[in-house]
């Protein structure tokens, strides 16, 4: 069963992105982001950061971002997770 954290992100990526309704859906934890989804370029992350900071009512600070968190689906998804079991 996903959590609220996995869908909210889900419909986060699509919107932020511009994704086709449905492909967040597929993803998994081994689904590659950036690099791998033309729609996620360098201009792309700071707007989907800014927006998971919005609705996840998080504080992302610029040395936690790196390019391992950005990777996989998974890896944002336990970023995010982690964040907010802090907040």
């Amino acid at each position: 069963m996903q959590d609220d954290t996995d869908l909210l992100l889900r419909r986060i990526l699509t919107d932020v992105l511009g994704l086709a309704q449905g492909q967040a859906d597929t993803f998994d934890a081994e689904t590659g982001l950036f690099g791998h989804l033309p729609e996620l370029d360098s201009m792309a992350v700071a707007g989907l950061l800014t927006e998971i900071e919005d609705r996840l009512d998080i504080v992302i600070e610029d040395d936690e971002i790196d390019g391992e968190m950005l990777e996989t689906f998974g890896g944002l998804l336990e970023f995010t997770k982690s964040k907010r079991a802090e907040a």
